[in-house]
């Protein structure tokens, strides 16, 4: 017996540690009744936040500096604080309403403050890649779309479909590029398609190109009279439910020789994990996968290539973005948010803080982006 399988064994029966999907019954419900005492923590510590206790910023860092890194490296099974986090839901994404209504039909001027708003750049709300020297998030944003362009190899002529276009910011940067390629975008958020509506009628932007397909609704729906070159899905996949179910839909839109890239928040630790608070206020039903759950799907499309972003990029992203929150507040506190703007503030902040600080966690190895290029399996 090798010293791994050895070690395996010994953490069938050992509760909170390792690989929850190997544990005896006995270990798996030790381990969950762990997880509901974390989970209750957690939100008794958030909603005393949220709720107007003053805690300084470095206190809240340092709370989650302290906690994390003992999380990641010795205690992921924690981190699951749902069943259904640990494998693929019955539906492709579930909650989908939900996140729509928390995340992104938020005030758009709050989120172009936030995020974001160039020439160029549009608003992106994905990871921006700063270890090339990037100066700023604009040229940071500009530097991970480069990169996305030479991994997909994307060639002037392609037909490409984005599933969860966001903003446009995606195709407008690439239409930029390439004059012959042609973009068809897919959004559920009607408040992100109306933004897009207006780039499209705006000469500025390459959206307005005529090369531009924009398609609102549900991936479960969509169809097209065209296969496409390349399809690419940046962030999404956090909103995913079901990896297996969307492959195949996704494999039905490309090309024989076609190229699938996916670029999602990903976790290098034995499960796939999320939080009973980002789940709350955040992202409803959304789950960092495992670093191995996309090349685990192998029925449809199988992945050929992959790559880690070390975390340090997000958690730098986030800092930007707060810092940007913090500035505009003479601006963005007035808008309409469904709720008193110091609550909301608060939960934002509290989120922003956290991310910043969860994926510099173990100097960025847990917590990071997962990059994957497909093909037809």
């Amino acid at each position: 017996m090798t010293s791994n399988s050895f070690l395996q064994d010994i953490e069938k029966y050992l509760p909170l540690v390792g690989d929850v999907h190997i544990k005896t019954p006995l270990a798996y419900q030790a381990t969950r009744g762990a997880v509901s005492v974390v989970n209750t923590l957690q939100m008794a510590a958030a909603e005393a936040y949220i709720n107007g206790l003053e805690v300084p910023d470095f206190l809240l860092e340092g709370l989650f500096d302290s906690f994390m890194p003992v999380f990641f490296r010795y205690f992921p099974s924690l981190l699951a604080p749902y069943d259904w986090v640990l494998k693929e839901t019955d539906h492709l994404a579930e909650g989908s309403k939900d996140l729509m209504k928390l995340q992104y039909d938020l005030p758009q001027g709050m989120l172009n403050k936030m995020l974001g708003d160039g020439q160029l750049i549009y608003p992106k709300y994905s990871m921006a890649l700063w270890e090339k020297g990037a100066s700023n998030l604009e040229q940071a944003q500009m530097q991970m779309l480069d990169d996305v362009i030479e991994k997909l190899d994307i060639k002037d002529g392609d037909r490409i479909l984005d599933f969860g276009c966001g903003w446009g910011c995606v195709p407008n940067y690439i239409l930029s590029k390439f004059p012959n390629v042609t973009f068809t975008g897919i959004n559920l958020s009607h408040e992100q398609c109306e933004y897009m509506r207006g780039k499209m009628q705006d000469p500025a932007s390459y959206l307005s190109s005529g090369r531009f397909t924009l398609y609102e609704g549900d991936l479960n729906d969509a169809n097209f009279d065209q296969k496409f070159d390349k399809i690419l899905s940046i962030g999404v996949f956090c909103h995913v439910g079901n990896l297996t179910k969307a492959f195949e839909k996704l494999a039905s839109f490309l090309n024989d020789n076609g190229k699938v890239f996916i670029h999602i928040i990903t976790v290098r630790t034995p499960n796939h994990i999320s939080s009973v608070y980002t789940h709350q206020y955040i992202f409803p039903h959304g789950r960092f996968w495992n670093y191995d759950a996309v090349p685990s799907h192998n029925k449809d499309l199988k992945t050929i290539k992959r790559w880690y972003l070390n975390g340090y990029n997000y958690s730098t992203t986030f800092a930007t973005w707060l810092k940007n929150f913090d500035n505009h507040q003479a601006i963005v506190k007035d808008l309409e948010y469904g709720m008193d703007y110091a609550k909301f503030r608060r939960i934002w902040r509290f989120y922003l803080i956290w991310f910043v600080r969860n994926f510099a966690s173990c100097n960025g190895e847990y917590n990071g982006n997962g990059q994957f290029l497909l093909v037809h399996a």
